[in-house]
């Protein structure tokens, strides 16, 4: 029996319905890629699943007791507080029992006051969560009293797929996952996705991603879904071939409607009695005409170009760079030519971005030598699209209010150009605000393109594009005469692109490799395991940074001065019923009361469990301390 099977549900924003009619089953430990165009409505669907939207029609069945969790695209903003709190919201009411235990534990409330406080968490059964919730944090190598909102968008991420674990789903729910992470991360997580036994379904533009960890690809076109068992390159093989022969067909029936078509027009003939079923067959072929979805085209992506740099673009001797005492670049040396494609990988905040800054001559190194070649045109892709003004329309940032864009010296109306990159005129029309992640990366690409330039600096440009686009930016950069910087953590992409590696690899230390993300990795001075992993020590880093803080907070000496007044109150509970129990006359009351005192007893055994389980481990670091 499948754990969720959706029938015949439909969801209408206005407009071509983004789910048509749907149906599918998901079955217990399949990894389901969910695959199709920006704006097909991916999101849309685990959303509904999720529970956060409603269809329009039909209905989502759920086995008997299963739980769905959701990892959205964006990070929500207004989350506040540590790791910790952020992840016990995946708990749901018993958040309020907890905040209000650790209330009374800061403010030295009296022992009654306390107690109360713990009978309510543990009528809520709050302390087997916030056990479990420990464990969730330390399996995932986090440090329950980060700051959320000082942490990096990778460990953010992170929390939040902490705050969806927590709620222990049947079924995991993720969109777009590998955004914002860096290549340690997006490794780290495909071994961790690979070893949790819930079923999942996600949306992700990593083609290696989805290679490595799905089971079934569904696509999402036009409105319909339809299921490829096995991997994303059997998919593609097998999805180009039925996109033909539905071409095929679809041309055929067109050359048939345009023969009738003809035959109407001739007039008398067609309005003689015998010829009734054959107008009344052109009326079918023009119901089936109109009521075809077209799919929607591919982007068109081209590129100004600018005039021909010198030879040598950047060549940087022996520079030095940092903040303070933290050095960022150390010793960096490297020559890059007109024509090279260099690819700028490393972990969330080594400095990739001041790199850029560096080799571009916009930051000064603090020691060294850097040259800039002459006759430089450079545009710049910012993942965090500051160049894109929200409050305007879509046109008006491309061509900054002109009706018309020159590109290669031929004059284009902008909404003909914007449709290029699969903006209709209404959709040019709309405030930035309102798009799509996709679309907005679309959009910043659109206005980049439009720049003549001969050097090309992309930081992050694949997040949120569909695959198809993904291609079509592979094959116009690999066409691209002029020099490309491009900071990426898609491994594909890098392998696909770029002709060498500048790697952040340790204490302000960056290398230059030759070739793309797997070459890298086979010439790197620190191997990696087959599985794509860093050595134990080098993995093991975050959980031992966790584990170093041995002071304890206010709260934790508050919780570890009043353990051994709990633990005292529930031996003497569960020595009294046991007492009540090994009475004969016990038995002869009402069968439910005998019911309800044994499950208090295991009730107290796991209470029990945890309190001794949470005081030695607050011993232990005040000792350490």
């Amino acid at each position: 029996m499948p754990l969720l099977r959706i029938n015949e549900v439909s969801v209408d924003f206005g407009g071509p319905p983004i789910l048509e009619g749907i149906s599918l089953e998901l079955h217990r430990r399949e990894r389901v890629a969910l695959v199709g165009q920006n704006g097909t409505g991916k999101s849309t669907l685990l959303k509904l699943i999720a529970g956060t939207i409603d269809s329009d029609g039909g209905e989502l069945h759920f086995r008997s007791g299963v739980r769905a969790s959701f990892l959205a695209q964006e990070v929500p903003t207004g989350l506040e507080g540590t790791a910790a709190e952020v992840v016990c919201a995946g708990i749901g009411n018993v958040q309020q029992a907890l905040n209000a235990y650790h209330h009374a534990l800061e403010n030295d409330a009296s022992p009654e006051v306390l107690a109360n406080a713990s009978d309510a968490i543990e009528a809520a059964g709050g302390w087997s969560a916030a056990h479990r919730v420990e464990r969730v944090l330390s399996r995932l190598s986090l440090d329950p009293e980060a700051d959320f909102r000082s942490l990096s968008g990778g460990m953010q991420r992170r929390v939040l797929l902490a705050r969806a674990l927590v709620e222990e789903p049947d079924i995991l729910l993720l969109d777009e996952p590998t955004n914002h992470l860096d290549l340690d991360s997006i490794a780290w997580l495909e071994e961790f996705l690979l070893g949790t036994h819930c079923t999942q379904m996600f949306v992700s533009h990593d083609r290696t991603f989805v290679n490595r960890l799905a089971t079934r690809i569904i696509d999402l076109d036009r409105g319909q879904l339809s299921s490829w068992p096995g991997n994303y390159a059997d998919y593609v093989r097998r999805k180009a071939v039925a996109l033909k022969e539905e071409a095929d067909h679809a041309a055929a029936f067109d050359r048939k409607l345009a023969i009738e078509e003809r035959w109407i027009r001739q007039g008398i003939k067609a309005r003689r009695t015998r010829n009734e079923g054959r107008v009344r067959a052109l009326e079918r072929l023009r119901l089936q005409r109109q009521q075809r979805r077209e799919r929607a085209g591919s982007a068109q992506f081209s590129l100004a170009m600018g005039n021909s740099s010198g030879k040598r673009v950047i060549k940087a001797r022996n520079i030095n760079f940092g903040y303070g005492d933290h050095l960022v670049v150390k010793d960096f040396s490297t020559n890059i030519m007109r024509g090279d494609r260099v690819g700028i990988i490393g972990p969330n905040g080594a400095g990739k971005s001041t790199l850029l800054r560096l080799l571009l001559g916009t930051l000064k190194p603090q020691s060294g030598e850097l040259g800039v070649g002459t006759g430089l045109q450079i545009a710049y892709f910012d993942q965090q699209r500051a160049a894109l003004d929200p409050e305007r329309p879509v046109w008006v940032n491309v061509a900054d209010g002109n009706d018309h864009i020159d590109i290669n010296g031929s004059s284009r109306h902008v909404l003909g150009y914007l449709e290029d990159f699969l903006f209709a005129p209404a959709r040019a029309r709309t405030p930035v605000k309102a798009l799509s992640g996709g679309e907005k990366n679309r959009l910043l690409l659109a206005r980049l393109f439009s720049l003549p330039a001969n050097l090309l600096v992309m930081d992050e440009p694949t997040n949120d594009l569909d695959v198809e686009s993904l291609e079509l930016l592979e094959t116009l950069l690999l066409n691209y005469p002029g020099t490309l910087l491009l900071v990426s953590h898609d491994r594909s992409f890098m392998d696909n692109v770029v002709t060498s590696i500048l790697a952040f690899e340790g204490k302000a230390s960056i290398n230059e490799y030759v070739g793309g993300y797997q070459d890298w990795l086979r010439q790197r001075v620190e191997p990696v395991t087959a599985k794509g992993k860093r050595s134990t020590a080098k993995a093991s880093t975050p959980k031992a940074k966790v584990s170093a803080r041995k002071k304890l907070s206010y709260r934790e000496q508050r919780e570890l001065e009043v353990l051994p007044k709990r633990i005292e109150t529930l031996e003497t509970e569960q020595e009294t019923l046991h007492a009540r129990m090994a009475d004969p006359e016990f038995y002869r009351q009402q069968s439910d009361e005998v019911v309800i005192s044994r499950e208090r007893l295991e009730q107290l055994e796991k209470e029990l469990a945890i309190a001794y389980g949470q005081w030695e481990q607050l011993e232990e670091r005040q000792l350490g301390s």
